[in-house]
């Protein structure tokens, strides 16, 4: 089981980790911060200050086709937002 899903690059997030030192992950549904906390120090070897977590619900969306109306929502997903130690970064761009 994989704790770190995908990191969020947003443009929301990315001026908040350049600013604040905060970065924002997708984790899975069942991890706890405890678990969210050692995966990321693990990963990209920094020391992490908070976690705050956080589950987005699924929103509910309509497309007209040509076919009628099909309904249906998009998934729910847990967020995690990370604070580093001050002058801490993570870099998603390096190994691109």
């Amino acid at each position: 089981m994989s704790i770190l899903k995908k990191p969020l690059i947003t443009e929301k997030m990315t001026k908040a980790g350049e600013k604040l030192g905060h970065y924002g992950f997708i984790v899975d549904r069942k991890a706890n911060k405890i678990e969210i906390k050692q995966a990321i120090e693990k990963m990209y070897n920094v020391t992490v200050d908070s976690v705050n977590t956080m589950v987005v619900p699924g929103k509910a969306k309509t497309r007209y086709t040509k076919t009628g109306v099909t309904s249906g929502t998009t998934g729910s997903y847990k967020k995690a937002v990370v604070t580093l130690k001050k002058g801490e970064t993570i870099d998603f761009y390096s190994n691109i």
